[in-house]
C-alpha cells in the first residue's frame, strides 16, 4: 500500500508563495501520474494540477493556471506544487494523489486516483 505524505502547508499572505511536497517513503513515484487536489470548507474536492509519470505532460485548472507549477525531482521520489501569487480563495486542504498511469498522460479526477495523502492545510490571509 503506497502511503503518500504531503508537507509544506501553512500560512501565507496574499501574493505570497508556498511549496507543497509529496512523497511515499519506501516507494518511487516514477510509475504514477501524480495529481494535486484541494478542498475548501463546504466545497467539493477540486482537481487543480497533474504531472505525467514521464514529466512530459502537465495539466492545470483555470483557477490556478499561471500561478501554480507541478514538478518532480530527478529521482522521482518527490513531487512538488509551487504556489505563487496566492489568493485568499486558495485557502483549502491540499491533497496529492497517485494515478496508476505510466507514460505521457495524467488526469486530475478523483475517481481515477489509486492512492491519496492525508492532506496539508494552506491558509492565505493577511
Amino acid at each position: 500500500q503506497v502511503q503518500l505524505v504531503e508537507s509544506g502547508g501553512g500560512l501565507a499572505q496574499p501574493g505570497g508563495s508556498l511549496r507543497l511536497s509529496c512523497s511515499a517513503p519506501g516507494y518511487t513515484l516514477g510509475y504514477y501520474g501524480m495529481s494535486w487536489f484541494r478542498q475548501a470548507p463546504g466545497k467539493e474536492r477540486e482537481g487543480i494540477a497533474c504531472i505525467s509519470s514521464n514529466n512530459e505532460y502537465t495539466y492545470y485548472s483555470d483557477s490556478v493556471k499561471g500561478r501554480f507549477t507541478a514538478s518532480r525531482d530527478s529521482a522521482k521520489l518527490t513531487v512538488f506544487l509551487q504556489m505563487n501569487n496566492l489568493k485568499p480563495e486558495d485557502t483549502a486542504v491540499y491533497y496529492c494523489a497517485a494515478q496508476m498511469l505510466h507514460g505521457s498522460g495524467c488526469a486530475a479526477e478523483v475517481d481515477k486516483m489509486a492512492y491519496w495523502g492525508k492532506g496539508a492545510l494552506v491558509t492565505v490571509s493577511s
